[in-house]
């Protein structure tokens, strides 16, 4: 597909997650590419610096696996009694190593084990019932994956029916009857960042000149409804601290 795209040289591409900016890195040198990656953009070899990016590429570090152990802190919060934590992965995504490394760690040091449950695919997804009853989890961490994002309705859920405590990535999780979600306004940033960068390329700016925007906000949404159903006590210090509580 990328590849498609630089054969009809297009004017720019906007390249959301992984594995997308790696692919349309490989595919061109000279279109203008936007990306937003969960991963450090450096470390993932995307641009050589964040301050001047170089070559043909800017965009948004999401600083999303930096995340994963506040995640974890949060969720004990509201379910301090779970023990094992189901952790959804993709393995096909650069960033799951990652997200398991830094939840895995925040679990351990509050005495809590991960169960990692692999979901590559709309197949993998679609009997994802089985292996989280395998798992035999407490709870539910789900990081900013685009194949979870895209069934979070199903995900949903998935957690619903076995009655668990689950913290996500993005705030629509929480609005669509997730528990809770803690990270970035994927689609505030989408809109006030990428947004913008596109068209100051298309206005003439190189890429390369554009440092690469690093988020300064993160969002706590906590759908007190479904902590309700769920029978669990939201503590008073998280319900002031959240920017949005869903009743």
């Amino acid at each position: 597909m990328a590849a498609d795209l630089v054969r009809r040289r297009v004017a720019m591409i906007v390249a959301g997650g992984l594995p997308a900016a790696p692919v349309a890195k490989a595919a061109t040198s000279t279109i203008p590419i936007v990306f937003t990656s969960g991963i450090d953009p450096v470390q993932l070899g995307l641009v050589v610096s964040l301050n001047r990016p170089g070559g043909n590429m800017t965009g948004l570090s999401l600083f999303n696996v930096a995340l994963d152990a506040k995640r974890v802190e949060l969720l004990l919060e509201v379910a301090p009694s779970a023990s094992t934590i189901a952790m959804f992965v993709n393995p096909n995504n650069p960033r799951s190593d990652l997200d398991i490394a830094e939840a895995q760690k925040a679990a351990r040091a509050r005495g809590k084990d991960i169960v990692i449950v692999k979901t590559g695919s709309d197949h993998d997804l679609d009997g994802a019932s089985a292996l989280l009853t395998e798992a035999r989890a407490d709870a539910l961490l789900m990081p900013g994956e685009p194949l979870f994002l895209s069934r979070r309705a199903q995900l949903i859920g998935l957690a619903a029916r076995h009655a668990l405590p689950a913290i996500y990535e993005f705030r629509e999780f929480a609005v669509d009857g997730g528990l809770m979600s803690y990270g970035m306004n994927l689609t505030d940033a989408y809109r006030k960042i990428v947004a913008v960068y596109i068209g100051r390329i298309l206005n003439g700016a190189k890429p390369g000149d554009l440092p690469v925007v690093q988020p300064t906000k993160f969002e706590l949404v906590i759908n007190l409804k479904t902590a309700k159903t769920l029978g669990l006590t939201v503590p008073d210090k998280l319900l002031v601290a959240a920017d949005e509580v869903i009743e």
